[in-house]
């Protein structure tokens, strides 16, 4: 019975040690990513005239989003209604996808 309750005892220290690892990699690697953001996005985007890779460093944003408003801004200049398709942060709440939420969470990354 001895060895049973030995085992079993090295079987859940060994799972606990494994555990605990997984859980500050977790942490460490999600630190480390809203690290980059935070200094990717020390200079601010400017939506007018940004790439898509660009634009995909706003939070909220990934490759359909940041296509949609390179079109719209396109289609905005090519409409005669001047160079800046975004004047402030309202404006991206005309590009088809992009919603007041999604807004207010890119707004203080955007420079215009």
């Amino acid at each position: 019975m001895n060895r049973i309750q030995l085992f079993a005892f090295v079987i859940a220290s060994c799972l606990a040690v494994v555990f605990c690892l997984c859980f500050a990699m977790g942490s460490v690697v999600a630190d480390s990513r809203a690290t980059t953001i935070n200094i990717e996005l020390e200079s601010r985007i400017n939506p007018n005239n940004a790439s898509a890779a660009g634009l995909m460093l706003l939070p909220g944003v990934g490759p359909a989003r940041a296509q949609a408003i390179i079109s719209y801004r396109e289609r905005f200049r090519q409409s005669g209604r001047g160079d800046l398709a975004f004047r402030n942060c309202g404006d991206l709440d005309n590009v088809k996808g992009i919603g007041p939420v999604t807004v207010g969470n890119m707004c203080k990354y955007l420079k215009f």
